[in-house]
């Protein structure tokens, strides 16, 4: 199996920019909504949506928290070497909010599932959305469906999706590579 990039940085700067649009349609002017990514790799993607929101919407301020998952995960114990939280950092109160949580992969769901009880540690929100950059849609463990999706893909277990992020030096890109064990 070959690598193959299933997003250059055109269409990637493209994506971003319609998930912004969807957010805007169903949720105005933000100010009953916050955005958190999941950490480790949700955490690009969510900065980058605020920031295209923020542009999209001068004047605006979009309510943005970062959010760790690590212990709330259902194979954290089963793990050869010992898992290294990451951090937490929502300043704000999401009681009755409508939170989107962003993450870059969406593969079995699980990390998602974790991240719905790790995020009810903060309070109770009015509604949970989930975006997400990459679907791979075959492969779930959990019944949950996001609700923004740039682009859906179909990968067979041996194969693997790598995002990388222009923040890190390299072009804006999706890749999918064969998986290496």
């Amino acid at each position: 199996m070959q690598s193959r990039i299933i997003l250059d940085s055109s269409k990637f700067r493209l994506t971003i920019e319609r998930l912004c649009h969807q957010l805007i349609e169903n949720h105005g002017d933000f100010s009953n909504a916050c955005i958190i990514g999941v950490q480790p790799r949700g955490v690009n993607l969510a900065k980058r949506i605020v920031w295209k929101l923020e542009e999209l919407l001068p004047g605006t301020k979009i309510k943005f928290g970062i959010l760790d998952t690590t212990f709330y995960r259902d194979d954290f114990r089963h793990r050869d070497k010992p898992l290294l939280a990451e951090e937490t950092d929502i300043d704000f109160v999401i009681k009755g909010k409508e939170v989107i949580l962003v993450d870059d992969v969406f593969y079995t769901g699980r990390t998602i599932r974790s991240a719905l009880d790790a995020l009810l540690d903060f309070g109770r929100p009015e509604k949970i959305e989930l975006l997400v950059l990459i679907d791979r849609r075959l492969s779930r463990h959990v019944p949950i469906t996001p609700d923004y999706v740039g682009k859906t893909i179909d990968a067979v277990t041996s194969e693997k999706v790598r995002v990388e992020w222009s923040e890190n030096g390299i072009d804006d890109r999706v890749w999918i590579v064969p998986h290496k064990d």
